[in-house]
């Protein structure tokens, strides 16, 4: 039973007994929750606000605050394809109702599974569904995560590698084959970087590894989510969709509601997938995957056939095209996302600045496309990149943006140092402390 001020509305991540909440004395209304399944802590949630809601089918809605309703429920509209879509892959959804709770942007994460109750960033709105991934993810936790949960931080990618894979199946049956490969692809990209940033043989590359004891997040990299999610992506390779579809779901159905461990997983799937097939066993490379840094030999590339004409536009671009000649019409979020990713590590400001009048990057609406955008401005020390830089900084908290911009401004120079230190000091206030946490340790103000 939560109590708070009226007109003020509380949601949680259980069931609402009173949705519209009851007189609880003057100036007070009060809403009661029950959760009948059993969930580790970290899945308690509750939001309180001026919060409005929208059903968007027979199980599924958002909330949100009042003037953002419109432009969330638009970008959402798919939700209940996406909870039937995942029935069908991997069994019944068993928490009963599936809503989003939209947040302010300094909310610092992309998303947080709670039963029942998504908490997301609005930096997920584009206009254009193309960033709803991160629902799929979020969705695909009711299974990998919230149903089947890992027993300890020593083994995040139980929930995250699960739920990644799971991800791209959702979009491929919602929004078809070619999106979700794209996208698979643009994750497998960001693995390879994570892996080459840390070196090969780093422990950080394990999928099983032992969190830091003093910052349990520094577990959660690309390693957790992109090298589980490329596991299990092989062992379908390995012995066919339609076969390790029935182990994956049969998997759910006999861990439900339990812990999971690197160890229970590995005897689970020796049990119900390899059988004693020792040749099978040799495939997979079980225990290579799990316990060994670095990506196996036997791992399955994700490649995007789209992905090849905009790498043939990159290397036209790097070669001396005009941004006016490049073929991009109709292009994605995916494919602009990888065209920016594909660009030479160095360019002119003339270079720049022909890409940013031609395509306006630098007032994109796409917080993803913008975010990479602004990159490659930083890396390039390009002067006019500072008021997009210093308007994205000051607007949005998600630490997956902000971190790494202000990461690469440190990188800079003087020039860099100097710009990082002004505008943290004036977005530092807004931003969650999981956010100011990290970014406290890379600018010193």
């Amino acid at each position: 039973r939560i109590t708070v001020p009226e007109p003020l509305r509380a949601v949680m991540s259980a069931e609402a007994l009173t949705p519209n909440g009851e007189r609880a004395g003057t100036g007070q209304r009060a809403y009661r929750f029950r959760l009948r399944e059993a969930v580790p802590p970290y899945l308690i949630a509750i939001g309180v606000g001026d919060i409005a809601f929208r059903s968007l089918g027979r199980r599924t809605g958002v909330y949100t605050e009042p003037l953002m309703l419109d432009r969330a429920a638009a970008e959402l509209v798919d939700m209940e394809r996406m909870m039937a879509a995942a029935e069908r892959l991997y069994g019944p959804y068993r928490w009963g109702r599936y809503d989003v709770l939209v947040l302010p942007p300094s909310f610092p994460y992309g998303g947080m599974e709670n039963p029942r109750l998504t908490f997301a960033t609005p930096t997920i709105l584009a206009g254009d569904r193309s960033l709803v991934g991160l629902i799929a993810h979020e969705l695909a936790h009711s299974w990998s995560g919230n149903l089947v949960t890992n027993a300890t931080w020593r083994d995040f990618w139980l929930n995250e590698g699960f739920t990644t894979y799971f991800e791209n199946r959702i979009m491929e049956e919602v929004y078809g084959r070619d999106r979700a490969r794209m996208e698979a692809a643009l994750e497998w990209r960001e693995m390879q970087d994570t892996i080459k940033e840390n070196g090969p043989t780093s422990a950080v590359t394990r999928l099983s590894v032992a969190p830091s004891p003093t910052d349990p997040d520094e577990g959660a990299s690309a390693v957790a989510y992109e090298k589980g999610a490329a596991f299990l992506a092989t062992m379908e390779s390995i012995v066919g969709r339609e076969r390790f579809d029935a182990w994956l779901r049969s998997y759910f159905d006999r861990h439900a509601f339990q812990p999971m461990t690197a160890e229970r997983f590995l005897t689970d799937i020796r049990t119900n997938l390899v059988r004693g097939d020792p040749a099978l066993e040799e495939r997979l490379q079980l225990e290579k995957w799990v316990y060994e840094p670095g990506v196996p030999s036997n791992a399955f590339v994700p490649t995007s056939p789209a992905f090849a004409a905009v790498e043939a536009q990159a290397k036209a671009f790097a070669s001396g095209t005009p941004a006016a000649q490049l073929r991009t019409q109709g292009w994605t979020t995916q494919e602009w996302q990888h065209f920016l990713g594909a660009l030479p590590e160095e360019m002119t400001d003339a270079r720049l600045a022909d890409l940013d009048r031609v395509f306006n990057l630098s007032n994109q609406g796409n917080s993803e496309i913008l975010f990479a955008w602004l990159q490659i401005g930083v890396r390039n020390r390009y002067e006019p990149i500072v008021p997009p830089l210093e308007r994205f900084l000051t607007s949005i908290g998600r630490r997956k943006f902000v971190l790494p911009l202000f990461k690469e401004l440190t990188e800079q120079g003087a020039w860099g140092q100097a710009l990082a230190k002004r505008i943290y000091a004036q977005a530092r206030p807004g931003y969650h402390p999981v956010t100011t946490t990290s970014v406290d340790a890379v600018v010193k103000l």
